[in-house]
């Protein structure tokens, strides 16, 4: 008996191809809807809706040109992928780092994978000590400092003290390892401890992105010695 092929069904065609467009767009873009329509094999005013749905969505924008028109007529408007629709081809991304870090666990055990996170946060401390220490001894200030610097690196951080006690909430609104981390926490882990280093006090993770938390913070005691207390 031959097996049956169960068609996929339009809204799943219509994903793989609005994926198609929007890889397109990244590719070659600044680049019109007749570009696309003839290297996607597609009628323009097919690709004109997928354009339509992927604008909607900000993962695209027409391009702004400053050039002026040539030639007689509307010029063609060009698209380009905004920081959303790079996110979005990222995941892509995401999911070959993680098939990566399964064969790794499979092949040399769940302490490669140790290994692995330990190596990429050491990779971190190297890039982000030299402001860190230039901040001086106060836990604070370096706390400040390293959210500044996870900041230029796309984490989205900041340093917010916390009112009433010696501690200092390290935020970080965006992880470009979400996605692997909620399947290997290690990676995770091992940031943590790297936190600790580069701050020289003993850091406590309160919540992360992957467990549900809208942020990860890490909490950050700014008082080091006994002050004698009441």
């Amino acid at each position: 008996m031959l097996p049956v092929v169960v068609p996929a069904a339009p809204g799943e065609l219509d994903a793989g191809t609005r994926r198609r467009v929007l890889q397109l767009v990244a590719s070659d873009g600044p680049v019109s809807a007749a570009d696309l329509a003839s290297a996607l094999d597609l009628t323009a005013a097919g690709v004109r809706r997928h354009l339509a749905a992927l604008e909607q969505a900000g993962q695209v924008v027409v391009h702004e040109s400053h050039g002026g028109a040539r030639g007689r007529g509307r010029p063609a408007r060009r698209y380009v992928v905004t920081g959303d629709g790079q996110a979005t081809l990222s995941q892509r991304y995401a999911e070959i780092a993680a098939e990566a870090l399964r064969f790794l666990a499979d092949a040399a055990g769940p302490e490669a994978v140790e290994r692995f996170a330990e190596q990429r946060v050491r990779e971190l401390e190297t890039r982000h000590a030299a402001a860190v220490a230039a901040a001086g001894e106060d836990v604070g200030a370096r706390a400040h400092a390293l959210a500044d610097a996870l900041a230029r690196d796309g984490y989205a951080a900041s340093a917010r003290p916390v009112p009433g006690a010696a501690v200092v909430q390290l935020c970080q609104g965006h992880c470009p390892v979400q996605d692997v981390a909620a399947e290997f926490p290690q990676l995770c882990e091992a940031e943590t401890r790297a936190f600790g280093r580069l701050l020289g006090v003993h850091v406590q993770r309160l919540s992360t992105l992957t467990t549900g938390g809208h942020v990860c913070t890490t909490s950050v005691p700014t008082r080091t010695t006994p002050t004698g207390g009441r």
